[in-house]
């Protein structure tokens, strides 16, 4: 074995592929500041973001088989699972490689941890700061907004790690009622009326409306403007026509609703 070593001998293809890859991994890694890279990422010529995909599975096959073994239940076969030594070399270059919620969230994580080491601030405009592709000023939102739907292990890191808090009830978007929506929806018809003279919406047009109410209120484009697609609107109330109300039929037919 000595003699054939000497001369480079391949005992194992598989264990020189992880070594390829690893080695792939490790120069991602130091640039980029965590081993948690996109599927369609390509160090060098080498696909390591889906090398990286293919250890998380195989990190997983292996907690399954953890687990079956502790509960007394058979282990089919430990093939595809990843060896202690081979996640040990994983965690060495980045302990949070493979974490057991979403991996583009612990990405979007690392990302704003290594901007506030570097002494950044937190993001909290969207728009603002992109890195890598991500961003970060929109996670931020998207994670005080969505507190409640997290992990708890979620929730910890992101207030003892990066400072964040969910948002306050009076941050939040307003909900709108089913009455608000036709509200909404029957302006925007009427604006497009009294523009046009007639209300032979195609169905990909979107009105855009002037609206009073705050930030809150608005459900998307610039700061007092709600988008309106009411040419899908009206193709979908024509669909439901049976089911509308008189008042509501009246106020199209008021509009030249074409039925």
């Amino acid at each position: 074995m000595e003699q054939l070593d000497g001369l480079g001998m391949v005992w194992s293809h598989q264990d020189v592929a992880f070594e390829e890859g690893l080695t792939a991994a490790r120069a991602w890694a130091a640039v980029h500041g965590h081993l948690l890279p996109p599927a369609t990422a390509v160090w060098d010529g080498y696909p390591v973001g889906a090398w990286a995909k293919n250890q998380r599975y195989a990190a997983r096959a292996a907690d399954t088989n953890a687990r079956r073994r502790d509960a007394g239940l058979l282990v089919p076969s430990s093939a595809g699972a990843l060896t202690e030594a081979r996640r040990a070399a994983l965690e060495e270059i980045d302990p949070g490689w493979c974490p057991v919620w979403d991996t583009g969230w612990q990405r979007c994580f690392r990302l704003v941890q290594n901007l506030l080491q570097d002494g950044g601030v937190l993001p909290v405009v969207v728009g603002k700061v992109i890195v890598q592709g991500e961003d970060l000023g929109r996670w931020v939102a998207a994670q005080r907004l969505g507190w409640e739907q997290l992990l708890p292990a979620q929730q910890w890191l992101l207030e003892n790690v990066l400072g964040i808090e969910p948002a306050e009830e009076a941050e939040r978007p307003v909900r709108r009622t089913q009455d608000d929506m036709w509200a909404l929806n029957l302006t925007a018809a009427r604006q497009f009326h009294g523009r046009e003279g007639h209300l032979r919406v195609p169905r990909k047009h979107a009105e855009h409306l002037e609206m009073e109410e705050g930030p809150g209120g608005r459900q998307g484009g610039a700061e007092g403007v709600v988008v309106v697609k009411l040419g899908m609107w009206l193709d979908n109330v024509r669909k439901r026509a049976d089911r509308l109300t008189e008042q509501r039929r009246a106020d199209l037919d008021q509009l030249g609703m074409r039925w």
